[in-house]
């Protein structure tokens, strides 16, 4: 009987850091078919999705840099930005 071999992890690239980290590590980040663009926590939300890590920094040097702007071909107003890392503080906060 063949062993059976241990489950591949999806590796997934911050788009903060440009670190490859284990999918379940990171957040999705999703623009939905509609056009809005929001976090995804559960990581289920239809759309097209880009990742970050759970902390801030990442999410501010994305935003710098326009990175979400350049995964998603769109732009992203400010009041979208500043939701999105009031949402992951307030996710890190829960979770301390």
């Amino acid at each position: 009987m063949p062993m059976q071999q241990p489950r591949k992890q999806p590796m997934r690239k911050c788009v903060g850091c440009n670190e490859m980290k284990p999918k379940r590590e990171l957040i999705r980040a999703v623009k939905s078919p509609e056009g809005g663009v929001s976090l995804d926590l559960g990581g289920k939300a239809p759309g097209r999705g880009a990742y970050v890590c759970p902390n801030v920094e990442c999410l501010k040097k994305a935003r710098k840099a326009r990175r979400l702007e350049r995964a998603f071909s769109s732009q992203i107003p400010a009041e979208i930005y500043d939701g999105m890392e009031a949402q992951l503080e307030a996710k890190n906060k829960n979770e301390n």
